[in-house]
């Protein structure tokens, strides 16, 4: 199972993603962006996968700029290598799993251990 995230592109400290100004949004190319940081890269049609030592990163190309993405995580170093990205363009980060926006500084406040967490959960009642 991955673990779904959003990158923001936006001027706008993001807080909550209920709190949104859409006219803070950058629209950017991602795409270039990652290829420049990202040699190992398998393009298969619109989508594309990296993979790293201990971890794979799903995503789909777009036709134009925009302003926020959707990944698909396998491996806790794929959340790193997009924070040290994230870093670098000021992007913001938002997981899925438990609705919050990420603490880049400190990821494990809310990263990847409540995945593991929440992954379980998931499981658990899946099972019954």
């Amino acid at each position: 199972m991955s673990w779904d995230i959003v990158i923001f592109s936006s001027k706008q400290k993001i807080n909550a993603v209920e709190e949104v100004d859409e006219e803070l949004l950058v629209a950017i190319d991602f795409n270039i962006i990652l290829e420049k940081h990202f040699t190992n890269i398998t393009a298969s049609e619109n989508h594309r996968e990296i993979k790293g030592e201990g971890y794979a990163i799903d995503y789909f190309v777009d036709t134009e700029h925009v302003s926020n993405k959707v990944f698909s995580l396998y491996g806790e170093a794929a959340l790193f290598e997009l924070i040290r990205i994230a870093k670098i363009y000021n992007w913001q980060i938002f997981d899925m799993g438990n609705e919050q926006m990420l603490d880049l500084e400190h990821p494990e406040k809310n990263g990847y251990s409540n995945f593991q967490s929440y992954l379980q959960h998931v499981l658990k009642n899946t099972d019954s």
